[in-house]
């Protein structure tokens, strides 16, 4: 159904991890088990108003993580901040993946679900995956940088806000994207020195980093940065194999 003038679809994905074990064992001894989980991933997909699933060109295409205040089962609280709002309000010619990360999570803990995600959305849209991006605010910068070091193969290019990562995971990460990272330097909830070592662990690891640092911004800066930096633009400067 259109909402707010884009296409407003909850898809309910499940991805199977490791629940409940079978109680079969005998002391002293070593016995097979099982332990499975079904995880659910709602999301909100937006398709651009000229998208045509037929259409010989796929479409560049935007996965957006977003912060820990937007975690539950209601999506339609995503529109409240980066991609998915400014596609709500003016539209954008990408498609935007905006999953729900479920209560009690952190996208930290989910790479395998987002990782199932992005493979069925390549599968099952019009997606040019040479000019796939990823970009995440605040728990979702975290959890942009902990995907894109994990799998860097899917992403063009990579925009982390107000977020923060693991130094030693960029040693072991090769062929990364360029990356553009975003931080408030009075920023109170995340302090800038989380995304200032990952940017200076990238550029010794010889990463192409872009680093935008506000003077005086506080952790809501990404409001001004999805909308005056010409971040989509630089999104779609960048293509895999160029």
């Amino acid at each position: 159904m259109k909402y707010l003038g884009f296409l407003f679809a909850v898809i309910f994905f499940s991805c199977q991890t490791p629940v409940e074990a079978q109680q079969l064992f005998v002391a002293g001894t070593q016995t097979a088990q099982k332990f499975e989980k079904t995880v659910p991933l709602n999301y909100l997909l937006y398709l651009p108003d000229n998208y045509d699933p037929e259409r010989k060109e796929g479409y560049p295409t935007i996965l957006f993580l977003h912060g820990a205040g937007e975690r539950g089962d209601d999506v339609s609280v995503l529109t409240m901040w980066g991609p998915p709002k400014i596609a709500a309000e003016k539209g954008l010619p990408f498609i935007v993946i905006s999953p729900q990360c479920p209560k009690g999570h952190w996208w930290t803990s989910m790479m395998f679900p987002l990782k199932s995600l992005l493979d069925y959305s390549i599968e099952t849209y019009n997606i040019d995956t040479s000019r796939i991006y990823l970009t995440g605010l605040s728990m979702g910068g975290y959890g942009t940088f902990a995907f894109s070091l994990l799998y860097p193969g899917y992403f063009a290019a990579v925009a982390p806000m107000c977020g923060g990562g693991t130094p030693s995971m960029v040693n072991f990460t090769k062929d990364y994207p360029p990356v553009w990272v975003f931080h408030g330097d009075a920023d109170k909830i995340v302090p800038i020195s989380s995304s200032q070592i990952m940017v200076d662990k990238m550029k010794d690891a010889g990463y192409d980093v872009k680093f935008t640092v506000y003077k005086g911004g506080d952790h809501y800066m990404f409001q001004k940065a999805y909308r005056e930096e010409g971040l989509f633009d630089w999104f779609l400067e960048h293509k895999k194999g160029k």
